[in-house]
């Protein structure tokens, strides 16, 4: 898939990974909508860099974790650009939860990180995945991470989202091949704002790169784009880590 005057969604797109994907994707000459929950600042401001570059984006306000909200997202996307021809499956959230910690694994935070991580890629490819038909052609990637392949991650509940997204993807593959792709990115440790204040414990749970290095969010970002656009993959996961999990 070329990416110019594709429509491409991206969602948690107001920041980190996803901030830095939508400013590719416009550089690429898509036309991008920025999801967000709850950064409607950050959002809004993305699609004002976009725009003095030259570009198109909106920005959209909507829960993925909420069925309805999601194909509110793709209808108005419909509306406004003709089509959807990609999904960036971003948004994500994480509880800072000591793995031996077991006590503080509530059903709460089981069921907020279910509804966001897992159930709430599955509502966006949901909405897309009927548009993404009629036009014969679609392209998604959902962000996974290295704490779904070792279990060690922010928490526990973490891990087990990112091993179902990964999975999921694969499953999603299978399911709507040929003309739709379904790829996962599985990232290392990322300097995003999910680490501020917490610095100490992102180097300890990425150990001892062999490239020494953290990856940033364009490096993420690269790799997304590389997934939309390369029309011999599907249902693999790529790790992007520094060698974290070598």
């Amino acid at each position: 898939m070329k990416l110019m005057d594709k429509v491409v969604i991206v969602t948690g797109g107001g920041t980190g990974v996803g901030r830095a994907t939508a400013i590719k994707l416009a550089s690429e000459g898509a036309k991008v909508v920025i999801n967000y929950s709850q950064s409607e600042k950050e959002a809004f401001h993305v699609v004002t860099e976009i725009k003095e570059l030259g570009g198109e984006a909106i920005a959209y306000k909507a829960n993925v974790a909420i069925e309805k909200e999601v194909y509110d997202l793709v209808s108005h996307t419909v509306q406004t650009f003709g089509s959807v021809d990609g999904l960036v499956n971003n948004a994500s959230i994480t509880a800072q939860i000591a793995m031996d910690n077991l006590e503080a694994v509530t059903d709460e935070v089981w069921d907020s990180l279910f509804n966001v991580n897992v159930k709430g890629m599955f509502h966006c490819v949901k909405a897309v995945v009927p548009h993404m038909k009629n036009q014969q052609s679609g392209a998604i990637v959902n962000l996974g991470s290295v704490a779904g392949l070792t279990g060690i991650g922010s928490s526990i509940p973490y891990a087990a989202t990112k091993s179902a997204i990964h999975t999921m993807t694969r499953s999603l593959a299978i399911a709507l091949a040929p003309n739709i792709r379904v790829n996962s990115i599985s990232p290392g440790a990322v300097d995003t704002r999910w680490w501020v204040g917490n610095e100490e414990k992102m180097y300890q749970l990425a150990g001892q790169l062999p490239l020494q290095r953290i990856s940033i969010p364009d490096d993420i970002a690269e790799a997304i784009l590389f997934q939309l656009t390369q029309e011999s993959i599907t249902g693999q996961v790529f790790t992007i880590d520094n060698g974290q999990t070598l």
